[in-house]
């Protein structure tokens, strides 16, 4: 199992990379997340995930290890092959995932491409207690500041931003300063909405 490369970029797309191992070109698929978190350097150091099927050897790149994890858990799902996990990825961070698995939150997971809601029941219902224990992350931000968010995202749709735009900006924010008050939310909201 090749679990991890660390090489010369060759190559970068938003779906792949080739990064040069000692003169061995290896072609990853990596998520948005990981394109949107690999800088212009040269070097990279990505953490793998080889699925071996009888026609192909296929590698997959992270930028994190929590996102490789959450990644293998999505795989472990009936009805969950590595291209829909891989869209999760790309429509969500690794902590949006396990946040919204963690809180069962039906309404993001379905909101991804390609996802229905017996899916999306599924991945949480399969899911809830293993996202909690993974190695290599940190605690899940059960959001004390839940009610803070749920008070920001309707004063958002109440100035007429849709809610899933917002929510993302939300999240982001409330990750980058969890002790934000709901006015500060709305303020710098508004400057990224």
């Amino acid at each position: 199992m090749i679990t991890q490369i660390k090489g010369k970029l060759v190559e970068k797309t938003p779906t792949q990379v080739v990064v040069d191992c000692n003169g061995i070109g290896y072609e990853i698929n990596i998520s948005l997340y990981t394109f949107s978190s690999l800088s212009s350097d040269e070097n990279i150091n990505l953490f793998t995930h080889l699925q071996v099927r009888e026609d192909a050897h296929i590698l997959y790149g992270f930028f994190t290890v929590l996102e490789r994890a959450v990644f293998r858990l999505l795989i472990s799902v009936s009805g969950i092959g590595t291209s829909t996990a891989r869209t999760m990825l790309s429509s969500l961070t690794p902590v949006e995932i396990q946040h919204a698995i963690g809180v069962e939150d039906v309404a993001t997971i379905q909101g991804i491409k390609g996802i229905g809601l017996k899916t999306a029941q599924r991945v949480i219902i399969e899911l809830k207690d293993k996202i909690k224990t993974l190695q290599g992350t940190e605690e899940i931000p059960i959001l004390k500041s839940n009610t803070i968010k749920e008070e920001t995202l309707s004063a958002l749709e109440v100035l007429g931003y849709s809610r899933k735009a917002s929510e993302k900006v939300v999240d982001k924010l409330i990750q980058g300063d969890p002790d934000s008050t709901v006015e500060e939310l709305i303020k710098y909201a508004l400057n990224k909405l």
